[in-house]
């Protein structure tokens, strides 16, 4: 084996491919200061208001048989407290989201999603207010795949942090919580960890693919350049 060629190509290799090495590295860096700045994720709990069981006047079958349409086909159904009042969740096939049924009166209410969110955040920010800013059904670059759940409704609390809370009302909690401070750590981090600066996918596993392939390249010729210049037996 040619030890000189060996010796070039660790040489180049190396100093091109060591970025790799210091965006890894960063984030690490970055990972060990967020698991002291930053609280753990919430608790998926549900976090509603509560209710008065005792004010439950209408079946499970009862409230079914008033949403429209005929005969839904009924995948889920959870018992919400929203407003202090117990509201049936339902879920069906033929919907993409729950539709809400009063088990006080059987009552249809469609913006009652919302409401219900909105409970659960003010209830999470400790009776604060606050104000939907966005409503998703795919991942962005604040709320990104590592939080699952979708679709979220997004509420900005208004205040000098720019705290902001996303929520599920299929789980009933809230699934992340934020604010300037953190998302700018969160940010510098998915950048260095996942080349988050890269918007399209695809291209940002090809390039974190051959960053990584080029890495365990050099590092093999270093163990090649060890066993070729490595003194001979006298």
């Amino acid at each position: 084996m040619n030890s000189r060629l060996i010796r070039k190509l660790h040489r180049w290799l190396g100093l091109v491919f060591s970025l790799s090495v210091l965006i890894a590295s960063g984030s690490g860096v970055i990972h060990n200061v967020m698991t002291r700045t930053q609280s753990p994720p919430p608790q998926a709990r549900p976090s509603g208001g509560g209710m008065d069981v005792s004010a439950i006047k209408i079946t499970v079958a009862d409230a079914v048989s008033k949403l429209p349409g005929d005969k839904p086909e009924v995948q889920a159904v959870n018992l919400r407290g929203i407003g202090g009042q117990p509201w049936y969740q339902i879920y069906t096939k033929a919907t993409r989201g729950p539709q809400y049924v009063s088990a006080v009166d059987g009552r249809v209410d469609a913006a009652m999603d919302e409401a219900y969110a909105a409970e659960i955040a003010r209830n999470f920010l400790a009776g604060a207010s606050v104000k939907k800013t966005d409503f998703l059904t795919a991942f962005n670059t604040e709320y990104i795949n590592i939080f699952r759940i979708l679709p979220v409704y997004r509420f900005d609390a208004g205040d000098a942090l720019d705290t902001r809370v996303y929520v599920s009302t299929t789980t009933g909690s809230v699934t992340r919580h934020t604010d300037r401070q953190r998302q700018f750590e969160a940010t510098i981090f998915t950048n260095f960890h996942k080349l988050g600066f890269i918007p399209d996918k695809d291209t940002r596993d090809l390039v974190l693919t051959l960053l990584t392939a080029g890495t365990f390249l050099v590092a093999c010729l270093g163990v090649a350049l060890f066993f070729v210049t490595r003194p001979k037996k006298r």
